[in-house]
C-alpha cells in the first residue's frame, strides 16, 4: 500500500469539518488534509467509522459529502443493524487511513470490543494505517479522558484502547467542564498524565510518542498535563504548527 512504515495517530480536539455557505453542507478542513498526507498516497483509501453516533445515516452522508472535492477513495464500516462489510478486519487493513467520528466513546468501545474491531484497528495501526478521529474518535486511542457518554455532566473514563498510554482532553477551550475535570482526574491518578487539544487543534503521535500539535485556529493550543508530585497537576501549553486555514483544491 506504499505506507511510510510508521504508526501514526492524529487525535483532533475539534474542527475536522466545518459548515459551508450551503445549508447544512460540510467540508473537510486542513486538519484532515494533514491526516491524509501522512499516508503518502496520491489517492488514499479512507475508511470512515461512525460507531460513536450509532452509524447515523445522515452523519455518514455528510461525511461523504465533505470529501466531495477530494481525490480519495471513501468507504465506511457500520455495525448497525449488522456489519455492512463481510470481513471488517480485512476492510480495516486495506485502508490507508481510518477516520472515527465523535459521539459516545463508551458505546463505541463496547461495540468495537464486541465485534473485534479494536484488535483489527490495533493490527492496522502497527501495519502503518493512519488512525485519526475527533472527540470520541480521539479519546478512543488513549487510555481515556473525560466523556459525556453517560450524561451532560462529564465523567472520567479509562476504558480506551490504550494504544497511547496517556489521557486525552478534547474540546478543551469550548467546554468549561473539561479542563478542571481532566486536572482533577490526572491529579487523583484516575487517569494518567496526558495531552489535550483546543478546537481546531490536533495531536500527532508517531508510535506512542507525541511529535507535534497542528492547528487551523490562530488562538488554538495543545497542552501537556502532568502530576506535580504534590497532589495537583502542572499544565504546559504547547504551541502548534499552524496549517493553512483553507485548502487549495
Amino acid at each position: 500500500m506504499g505506507r511510510v512504515g510508521q504508526s501514526h495517530i492524529v487525535a483532533i480536539g475539534g474542527g475536522s469539518f466545518r459548515l459551508t455557505g450551503r445549508f447544512d453542507f460540510l467540508e473537510a478542513t486542513p486538519l484532515l488534509r494533514y491526516v491524509l498526507d501522512l499516508t503518502g498516497q496520491d489517492r488514499p483509501k479512507v475508511g470512515m467509522l461512525a460507531t460513536a453516533s450509532g452509524d447515523a445515516d445522515d452523519w455518514l452522508l455528510k461525511m461523504y459529502g465533505a470529501f466531495r472535492d477530494w481525490d480519495v477513495e471513501l468507504s465506511h464500516l457500520s455495525v448497525f443493524p449488522m456489519p455492512n462489510i463481510p470481513d471488517p478486519r480485512a476492510w480495516i487493513l486495506e485502508q490507508d487511513a481510518i477516520y472515527v467520528s465523535g459521539g459516545s466513546v463508551a458505546n463505541l468501545m463496547a461495540l468495537w470490543r464486541l465485534h473485534g474491531l479494536d484488535e483489527a484497528l490495533e493490527e492496522a495501526w502497527r501495519a502503518g494505517v493512519v488512525l485519526a478521529g475527533q472527540s470520541a474518535g480521539a479519546l478512543c486511542w488513549h487510555v481515556g479522558g473525560n466523556t459525556d457518554s453517560f450524561g451532560p455532566e462529564l465523567r472520567p473514563w479509562a476504558e480506551g484502547m490504550g494504544l497511547l498510554p496517556y489521557s486525552c482532553g478534547v474540546h478543551y477551550d469550548s467546554d468549561e467542564q473539561r479542563r478542571p475535570l481532566l486536572h482533577q482526574s490526572v491529579a487523583s491518578g484516575e487517569l494518567p498524565d496526558g495531552y489535550a487539544a483546543d478546537e481546531g487543534v490536533a495531536l500527532h503521535y508517531v508510535g506512542t510518542e507525541f511529535i507535534q500539535a497542528v492547528s487551523i485556529e490562530p488562538d488554538g493550543y495543545a497542552y501537556r498535563i502532568e502530576r506535580d508530585g504534590a497532589g495537583g497537576v502542572k499544565e504546559f501549553r504547547i504551541e502548534p504548527r499552524q496549517l493553512a486555514s483553507t485548502l487549495d483544491m
